[in-house]
């Protein structure tokens, strides 16, 4: 065997032993995603069932500030486009007496200039884009999110709240 066949040789069954084992890393990643399941990478997953949505008249607590409310109900066939907005049926400020829902946020009569109108702004008329239903849904993937009270109250002497 020449000088060169004996540097090559080893080279050769390094590269071998890498690429197969790339391979056998990749194959155990198809099995192992939670997300996934069995499906391979390269195949498309059915679609699971639809859970169904939470219907309470209960609010949910905010995990930060500025979060929109998560809506609480079931808004399942509603309409919500520029022919009508079904939500304002209870929480438009003229309808909040009868239904008892909590009305619009001022700030959804505020333009784009902080000018303050006589009716809900075009940009805030389409609830969902921010406001979504909440499923009754196992998280997927565990969750250790800590809202910031709870993280003040940990690191204050004492463990009181500041």
């Amino acid at each position: 065997m020449s000088r060169r066949a004996r540097l090559l040789l080893p080279a050769f069954a390094i590269l071998l032993a890498i690429g197969s084992t790339g391979l056998w890393a990749q194959d155990q990643a198809t099995v192992s995603l939670p997300l996934r399941g069995p499906t391979p990478l390269d195949a498309i997953a059915p679609a699971p069932p639809m859970t169904p949505q939470r219907n309470t008249s209960e609010r949910e607590v905010r995990n930060y500030p500025e979060q929109p409310p998560v809506i609480p109900h079931s808004i399942e066939g509603y309409q919500v486009d520029l022919n009508g907005n079904k939500c304002l049926s209870c929480h438009a400020r003229s309808r909040t007496g009868e239904s008892q829902a909590p009305m619009i946020s001022i700030t959804h009569f505020m333009d784009r200039d902080g000018q303050f109108l006589a009716t809900i702004s075009p940009r805030r008329y389409f609830c969902t884009a921010c406001h979504v239903p909440q499923h009754e849904a196992k998280a997927p993937v565990s969750n250790d999110f800590v809202d910031i009270d709870s993280l003040l109250a940990r690191d204050a002497p004492g463990g009181a709240r500041r």
